[in-house]
């Protein structure tokens, strides 16, 4: 079916190399979002090292329980909203590095088609009598196609609705912290 061993020689290779960029590109991403979530948490340590330091000389040095429960209920909101911007920020990273994977996953597919679609147009040149096998290679190709992109859809679907599900999720517990914070000064 091939016309020379070089012709599926070169094929062979071609995928090889994209295979191997592809893996390279999705490596690259994955290391780029791991240094982003790290730097994240490393601010984030830092910035609450410090900050729980300065609380708890506030409370060891409070006069008496009511200064020292008005102290600790005046920290409840903007710890609760320190957490849900460390949640926005992390969900933004994951969803950047799923926007990439997938935009280069399109990218490596749509390619790899193409070149299957060119390799099989100029095997079936040189192979007189392969239009039946021809056809129901790219039969199967635009099966392979439809199967990938219903799959995409899926996966896209399921990101959408982690993203709106941690959306709701912190927007009720801010409204959450917001409603118990002035009861819990209240208590004081």
């Amino acid at each position: 079916m091939f016309t020379s061993p070089e012709q599926f020689s070169a094929a062979t290779k071609a995928n090889f190399d994209a295979q191997l960029s592809m893996f390279s590109a999705f490596t690259s991403k994955a290391i780029e979002s791991i240094e982003k979530i790290v730097e994240l948490n490393l601010t984030v340590a830092k910035t609450t090292f410090g900050e729980t330091k300065d609380v708890a000389n506030q409370l060891i040095s409070a006069k008496d329980p009511q200064e020292f429960f008005s102290l600790t209920s005046a920290h409840v909101q903007p710890n609760a909203d320190k957490a849900l911007a460390y949640a926005r920020h992390l969900a933004s990273i994951t969803s950047g590095v799923q926007a990439d994977f997938t935009k280069a996953a399109e990218a490596h597919v749509a390619d790899t088609n193409r070149k299957v679609v060119a390799f099989v147009e100029e095997i079936s040149k040189n192979a007189p009598g392969s239009e039946n096998a021809v056809a129901l290679l790219k039969s199967a190709i635009g099966n392979a196609n439809a199967s990938y992109d219903q799959i995409n859809k899926s996966a896209k679907q399921v990101v959408e609705t982690l993203e709106t599900n941690l959306n709701t999720a912190v927007s009720q517990i801010s409204q959450a912290t917001t409603k118990a914070a002035p009861r819990a000064a209240k208590k004081a």
